[in-house]
């Protein structure tokens, strides 16, 4: 799932080539990707394109007419972008094709979504508050408002794992599996430790490792093209998606445990003094 360096990175390419761009083309070929109907997106073709912002992993075309083109590529979702938009007709129901957007200099892009299940979500709205899912966000990580306090103060009396706070949009806007797995391995946090029982040193070692993780993400993420994001962010992750291979702090196994649509990644050594996690398909969590 494309999360918030990979969604800065789009935004950063997407508004740096779009600004002063007209819209030629604007259409929905997977309907159940729009979530919106008023305005039409239709009206979205003879706009121009001021601006493109990030509002967690939600990406924001704002036009000059003061309508906004925004979407949220889920976990199976990504731009596909093209210098020259192809011709071809695309088919409903026969391609990952869920909207295609085309530009008065003949570029545009497509939004792709995997899989059979959708959830890839577009909308068309006058003001980008209007979308649900950017109305209940958190704060973001990276502003420079969101300090060490600011994180104490969103764990304080939150009797729930840390690593479902760092997931939580609503706690904090942004993050999701894979960096919260990344965060947690270098601030050397159990992903099941309370956030209520952190004590001052462990939130010191959070926000720490919140911030330089999120921040280098972010720079590795800047300049490169769409199609260069998702192996970039593979290549940087230390224990997310490296089960079995050593970790690159003290070399012990990488370790996983699974759910129903996921898994998380840790270091038993650097995070849980050895102790092993059990896998939730199988038995309970080991205390």
């Amino acid at each position: 799932m494309p999360e918030m360096p990979e969604v800065q990175g789009l935004v950063d390419y997407l508004g740096g080539r779009l600004a002063g761009r007209r819209i030629t083309k604007a259409r929905v070929s997977a309907i159940s990707a729009l979530k919106t109907y008023d305005p039409p997106i239709e009206t979205l073709e003879g706009t121009t394109v001021t601006a493109a912002a990030r509002h967690g992993k939600f990406v924001d075309l704002a036009t000059d007419s003061g309508t906004h083109l925004v979407f949220h590529l889920a976990k199976a979702g990504w731009l596909r972008w093209y210098d020259a938009l192809p011709s071809t007709v695309i088919r409903p129901g026969k391609t990952p094709i869920a909207l295609r957007v085309g530009f008065d200099d003949d570029s545009g892009f497509d939004l792709t979504e995997a899989g059979t299940k959708k959830s890839l979500a577009v909308y068309v709205v006058r003001d980008p508050a209007e979308v649900p899912g950017i109305a209940r966000l958190g704060p973001d990580p990276l502003d420079p408002s969101f300090d060490r306090d600011a994180l104490a103060s969103l764990l304080a009396g939150r009797r729930t794992q840390i690593k479902g706070v760092l997931r939580d949009q609503s706690i904090v806007a942004g993050i999701g599996n894979a960096y919260s797995d990344e965060i947690l391995h270098v601030a050397k946090l159990s992903p099941y430790a309370l956030a209520a029982n952190l004590d001052d040193a462990e939130i010191d070692r959070l926000y720490t490792a919140l911030s330089e993780t999120l921040a280098e993400a972010v720079a590795a993420a800047s300049g490169k093209p769409p199609a260069d994001l998702k192996d970039a962010k593979r290549r940087g992750m230390r224990v997310h998606g490296r089960r079995g291979e050593a970790c690159p702090v003290c070399g012990d196994e990488v370790r996983s445990v699974f759910f129903a649509d996921n898994s998380l990644e840790y270091c038993p050594t650097c995070q849980t003094g050895g102790k092993l996690l059990a896998d939730r398909r199988l038995s309970r969590l080991l205390k």
